[in-house]
């Protein structure tokens, strides 16, 4: 990552309505920002490069409906495990290069990784659990499985306190 954003404090007021644009919409054109923005079209094509080269701006990618794919099978896994070293690293790797996974977090508490599987079916399902349970240091799983997403919103600038 190359230097430019550190902190929430370096971004200014400019940069935040920018990313918050560009969250609803990336496709939005540069003059349209330009406009909404007030700023030249070479200033907004600047501050949005500054933020891909800092990592402030991941990657570029198409938000896709799940349902045409029919991926509607979803659980939300606690995985218990054992706790050697390095063991938050390697386990939550190799839960994420599960086919199937889509989120995993390593978290503190009653378990330690909590891992958000979409599929299309209890077979698919059944595999992504047997691999959970195949990997070695994995000593539980416990599954709760979703009937209906009353929100999946991966947005975040609404969140962030401009303040």
């Amino acid at each position: 990552m190359t230097k430019g954003y550190s902190t929430s404090n370096d971004f200014d007021e400019v940069d935040l309505k920018l990313l918050t644009f560009i969250e609803d919409d990336f496709d939005v054109s540069l003059d349209e920002l330009s406009d909404e923005l007030e700023i030249s079209k070479s200033a907004v094509h600047y501050r949005l490069n500054k933020m891909k080269e800092s990592g402030v701006i991941k990657g570029i990618t198409a938000d896709l409906n799940p349902e045409p794919f029919e991926l509607d099978m979803v659980a939300i896994t606690e995985v218990s495990v054992t706790h050697e070293k390095g063991y938050s690293t390697d386990i939550g790797n190799k839960l994420a290069d599960i086919n199937g996974v889509e989120q995993v977090y390593y978290t503190m508490g009653d378990v330690d990784f909590m891992v958000l599987t979409r599929v299309q079916d209890r077979n698919q399902m059944n595999e992504v659990i047997d691999q959970m349970v195949a990997i070695d240091g994995v000593n539980e799983t416990s599954s709760r499985f979703v009937m209906d997403e009353v929100k999946n919103n991966p947005k975040f600038m609404n969140n962030f306190s401009q303040e």
